[in-house]
């Protein structure tokens, strides 16, 4: 994904930094890290306390297949509703930034 279509995805929250990392990009918004783009696709950053939201959303969390097991990460997919109305996005962003900030 280019980087002028993360900047859009995230325009409610304000300006974002992009930053490559480990083969994909970091997104940031204030200094934290917010979510992630990784073969295309947008992950968005949730904790204990927004991980039930995204799963009930049916979102789908970011596993990669470690040396012994697979890792699950602290990313989702954006969900399906949100895809294509910029209102419900928003609300998901702004999830992920409140999950970036208690993460502290």
């Amino acid at each position: 994904m280019d980087n002028d279509a993360i900047h859009d995805m995230f325009d409610s929250l304000g300006p974002i930094t992009i930053k490559r990392m480990f083969g994909g990009k970091g997104i940031y918004h204030q200094g934290r890290i917010l979510a992630l783009e990784v073969d295309g696709e947008i992950l968005l950053k949730a904790d204990a306390e927004s991980t039930p939201a995204f799963e009930a959303a049916g979102s789908q969390r970011w596993t990669y297949s470690g040396k012994k097991r697979p890792v699950n990460m602290p990313y989702w997919s954006i969900p399906d509703v949100a895809l294509d109305d910029p209102d419900e996005l928003s609300k998901w962003v702004r999830l992920a930034y409140e999950a970036a900030l208690r993460k502290g």
